[in-house]
């Protein structure tokens, strides 16, 4: 072999090396994906409206992940999670009055900040009564907790505001790069900007050995305990850590909207974020952020189109914790995974067909739902629905025939019929049969 080859060889990178770099790469392509959407979202949906969306989204995003601090990496399912959200809001609500009022102090940019130290000594507080126990003890004294201090909004009007809540000036706050935040779209890169700056604090978080102790407690805690670890040690610190972001988020919220009431501490703040967290996938970090940001969006959209959007989000919930525990985005990581595997091989229409059959059985449900909303709920039942872009009337017999059929035919097809072929095609495929 000659110099020059022996040469060539030795510079060639090798296929470890030439890898490497683009292994490391691909582990933040969802963070890339992430950040570039958040930045381009805004110059596409130009509307106060939208703007206000992605805000929320963004609010709602911190808020998940620090929830799922709690019941992802520790296993603690809390129903008072709204306590440090809404008691880190009214602080900051507190300091940016107080900075109105004297014309100066603390930047806008760093008011976020009053909301999670906040948070943090709140959760301090509660969590060390309530992080004693786990399983069902721990959820019914948070719930208690959660009622305790929304029952004492109403009692202590000078921190709470009473019924009207408090009220605040953003716009009047010094900031700290010279930003006029009056603009909504100003208020929504900040509120980005905090959030990538907790999700990456949260992210690596789960990555330190108080992140897998964690872990342990969750799954095993007389193990954690037999070697040499503290259970309720790491949940209480995982609690004041979880409280400490809620309380950030919080003051996000205060940054947006300018106005905090009692409901911001009651439960059905705590539900919302219950609900985001899980159906997105408690074993996903990005799982809640994908939950946050479609429970923000139909919670927006679907209430502007029917009454009946409550209703609609705990059928879905119901749908998740029976059929995909793992959650939305886990689903999807689920099906990502196995069309790389070749799993899709084969099959790809019997999924296709799988799924339009559960999308005729979703429309005659759909249906049926705005029906009854229309006949018990309206003054005049028999005034004419406007039903799928179709005027019915909800008295007569004929659009309840149809929208009950559509229903049993989209379920009998799956049932019966597409889910039992994909199961014996998958099963054949597996053994090694059919191809």
């Amino acid at each position: 072999m000659s110099a020059l080859q022996q040469r060539d060889k030795s510079t060639k990178p090798t296929a470890t090396e030439g890898t490497r770099p683009r292994l490391r790469l691909g582990r933040f392509w969802p963070w890339a994906v992430v950040v570039l959407t958040a930045l381009v979202l805004p110059q596409v949906f130009t509307s106060g409206h939208s703007i206000d969306m992605l805000s929320q989204m963004g609010i709602l995003v911190v808020f998940a992940l620090s929830y799922n601090m709690l019941l992802g990496n520790t296993g603690l399912l809390s129903f008072g999670h709204a306590v440090y959200f809404g008691l880190g809001g009214f602080c900051t609500m507190h300091v940016l009055r107080m900075i109105n009022d004297a014309g100066t102090g603390l930047p806008l940019e760093l008011l976020p900040l009053v909301g999670a130290f906040s948070g943090l000594g709140f959760g301090i507080v509660f969590g060390a009564v309530s992080t004693r126990r786990a399983g069902v003890v721990f959820a019914m004294i948070t719930l208690g907790i959660g009622a305790l201090v929304h029952s004492s909004a109403l009692m202590f009007t000078d921190f709470f505001g009473g019924e009207g809540g408090l009220f605040g000036n953003r716009v009047e706050a010094p900031s700290l790069f010279g930003v006029d935040y009056g603009p909504s779209e100003n208020i929504y890169y900040l509120i980005v900007g905090w959030a990538l700056i907790s999700a990456i604090a949260m992210f690596a978080l789960r990555r330190t050995p108080l992140g897998w102790m964690a872990n342990a407690v969750r799954d095993n805690p007389e193990r954690a305990q037999f070697v040499g670890y503290n259970p309720q040690m790491v949940r209480f610190i995982q609690f004041s850590l979880s409280a400490f972001f809620a309380g950030l988020a919080g003051g996000l919220f205060i940054l947006a909207d300018e106005i905090i009431t009692d409901e911001t501490v009651g439960q059905i703040v705590s539900g919302q974020v219950l609900l985001a967290t899980y159906l997105g996938g408690i074993g996903y970090f990005f799982g809640p952020v994908f939950g946050a940001v479609l429970v923000t969006f139909l919670e927006t959209s679907l209430s502007s189109y029917t009454e009946a959007w409550v209703l609609y989000f705990g059928l879905m919930f119901i749908a998740v914790v029976m059929f995909a525990p793992q959650g939305l985005f886990g689903l999807l990581h689920q099906q990502v995974v196995a069309i790389r595997a070749g799993q899709w091989k084969g099959t790809t229409l019997l999924r296709l067909y799988l799924l339009a059959t559960a999308l005729i059985a979703v429309f005659g449900l759909v249906c049926t739902v705005e029906l009854a909303y229309h006949y018990f709920g309206s003054w005049d039942p028999s005034a004419p629905l406007n039903l799928m872009g179709v005027s019915v009337t909800a008295t007569n017999a004929l659009p309840w025939i149809v929208s009950l059929g559509i229903l049993a035919a989209g379920l009998a097809l799956m049932t019966a019929h597409a889910r039992p072929r994909l199961h014996r095609k998958t099963s054949a495929k597996s053994s090694g049969g059919e191809q």
